[in-house]
């Protein structure tokens, strides 16, 4: 079985082989080449301790050599280079005490989350696959390497891995390995929000987001944070989430579309999700099950709340949950908003004929009256764009006083 090796990793490997050490390809860059997919990283492991490793290469970077992790610089590109290990006791759940290192590849590969991830190659010993990885991968099964409790109890940021690998692969989770998340899901608690969010925001971005159903099967939900677990109502019709468009904040609107905007919001920052995905989560959760008139004013009006992406991700989003005859409606909705753009009509107040500015220089004082004055024309110019003319404006302001 032979894997693609870019020639810099394949560089890596035969240098570290030239001075007496093992090197192969490890993990997911395997995985992902036996299915057919691009790998986005190339991690080596390797029999050469960490300072061998830096007397081998010129260009290094000290990233976690504690836990003998060598960045190696080869042609522009970073390759993590890690010597095999014997990981300690994981006292928090997370991470082990300690690390030895070892110069037995079965024993680096047997501490591997799952059977998948626990493969090596390289070309001159091609592919080690000492617990069933391509077995599994055929089978299209998620298994942990050993004893799944052992696996989960060392570091339970793995219960959302596993789930998130059935998303990303299509691939159903062995049984026990799925009873054991279920027994350990408790352990969650010992892990990162920041963490929990990268690998949530994975599942639902990818191919089959319905497994986030899985989350909640399988008792995880109460742990994920505070009020994660009201999101549930989300479950339903949670197979539609894939007919978005995969974008972080259009998928995480789709899973909290039920909840009220601020809980949907709430959530979101328990998770420490970033403040742009939250305001946009928020606008959605506000906006979506408002029908649009056909109307091009009341088209305007929706469009001069947000920005043009963002009312595209609207349309987009009442498509797929909305029915019913409203969606011949949004035919025209969309059709008229893409007039709107073309014809260069005034949806936001900073492209109104008139400023603050103008109206301080026609005898308007600042204050509370000349934010309603603006209010106003920029409402006249939302249902009359042609009046959006500074002549006609400042005359109509007059009619304001």
């Amino acid at each position: 079985m032979t894997i693609q090796v870019p020639d810099a990793a394949g560089r890596i490997i035969k240098q570290l082989n030239t001075h007496g050490f093992e090197a192969y390809a490890v993990g997911g860059c395997v995985r992902d080449s036996l299915l057919s997919r691009v790998p986005k990283d190339w991690d080596i492991t390797t029999s050469a301790k960490p300072e061998q490793v830096k007397e081998i290469f010129a260009r290094t970077v000290d990233t976690g050599i504690l836990h003998g992790t060598v960045t190696v610089l080869m042609e522009h590109e970073a390759y993590e280079v890690t010597t095999y290990r014997i990981d300690g006791e994981y006292e928090d759940g997370r991470h082990p005490k300690s690390v030895e290192f070892t110069g037995n590849l079965l024993e680096d590969l047997k501490r591997r989350d799952f059977t998948i991830n626990a493969m090596a190659y390289s070309d001159k010993d091609g592919l080690v696959d000492a617990f069933g990885g391509v077995r599994d991968l055929e089978a299209g099964i998620i298994r942990c390497v050993g004893n799944p409790l052992d696996r989960f109890n060392e570091d339970a940021l793995r219960i959302l891995r596993a789930i998130r690998f059935s998303a990303q692969l299509g691939f159903e989770i062995e049984e026990e390995t799925n009873k054991a998340i279920s027994a350990i899901a408790p352990n969650m608690e010992k892990v990162s929000k920041e963490r929990i969010a990268v690998e949530l925001t994975k599942l639902l971005l990818s191919d089959y987001p319905e497994k986030m159903g899985a989350v909640f099967e399988s008792g995880i939900a109460p742990y994920v944070s505070q009020h994660f677990n009201t999101a549930k109502g989300g479950l339903f019709q949670l197979e539609k989430l894939k007919m978005l468009p995969s974008t972080k904040h259009v998928r995480w609107s789709g899973l909290l579309r039920f909840l009220e905007p601020k809980e949907a919001a709430g959530i979101l920052k328990e998770l420490k999700l970033d403040n742009d995905t939250v305001d946009q989560v928020k606008i959605l959760a506000e906006l979506w099950k408002n029908e649009i008139p056909a109307s091009k004013p009341e088209i305007r009006k929706v469009m001069s709340r947000i920005n043009a992406p963002l009312f595209d991700d609207l349309l987009n989003f009442q498509t797929v949950f909305l029915n019913g005859s409203y969606l011949e409606q949004l035919k025209t909705v969309r059709q008229y908003a893409g007039e709107i753009i073309d014809d260069g009509d005034c949806i936001c107040l900073k492209d109104m004929a008139v400023t603050g500015r103008d109206l301080i220089e026609a005898g308007v004082k600042p204050g509370p009256q000349m934010g309603e004055i603006l209010e106003a024309l920029f409402n006249q110019v939302i249902k009359n764009p042609e009046h959006n003319s500074r002549e006609y404006l400042l005359n109509y302001s007059k009619d304001l006083l």
